[in-house]
């Protein structure tokens, strides 16, 4: 590759590599995943940028190809089921257990949606993207961006409000 393409390369995944992990945090749940898939996104992206590179938005560009690695990982049928963790569940660093909990019921119900709701939901809400920048992404329609926003909201408070309610004897208080 030329070394104006490789610099323009490199220029594009110093900006764009933090929020690229972030996104892929939000939708697998697994920061180890998370990495393998940014490190896949970013090979094939380096591998396209010779005629990539005159792409309008070559971060949105990087972000597609990224959502596009997650919905393929996850149709994978051999892929883990088990998660590892940064820290052992063993150690207790003080008392943190109202946030974790709070995080750990989010992360839960982010993780009983499906691939593309949970995407949808990330994209939108969690990155702030309009409806057209989350379809043209996804590869979708708006009207299917906005059902599936709709559908994994409806599910999320469902499944939030019923642990809430479980943890509390079954009342409001």
């Amino acid at each position: 590759m030329r070394a104006d393409l490789e610099e323009s390369f490199v220029t594009l995944a110093r900006r764009e590599l933090p929020a690229l992990r972030r996104l892929a945090y939000a939708m697998c749940g697994d920061w180890h995943r998370a990495d393998d898939l940014v490190q896949e996104a970013l090979e094939r992206v380096y591998a396209a940028w010779p005629r990539a590179h005159t792409a309008t938005d070559p971060g949105a560009y990087l972000r597609t190809t990224l959502v596009r690695r997650v919905f393929s990982e996850a149709r994978r049928p051999w892929r883990r089921r088990e998660h590892s963790r940064d820290e052992l569940p063993e150690s207790s660093a003080g008392d943190h257990a109202g946030g974790v909990a709070h995080r750990l019921d989010l992360a839960g119900a982010l993780a009983g949606l499906t691939v593309k709701q949970r995407a949808v939901v990330v994209l939108r809400y969690l990155e702030d993207r309009p409806v057209d920048e989350v379809a043209a992404i996804l590869g979708i329609a708006a009207g299917t961006v906005k059902r599936q926003s709709h559908d994994a909201l409806a599910r999320l408070r469902r499944d939030l409000t019923g642990q809430y309610l479980a943890e509390n004897g079954g009342g409001v208080r």
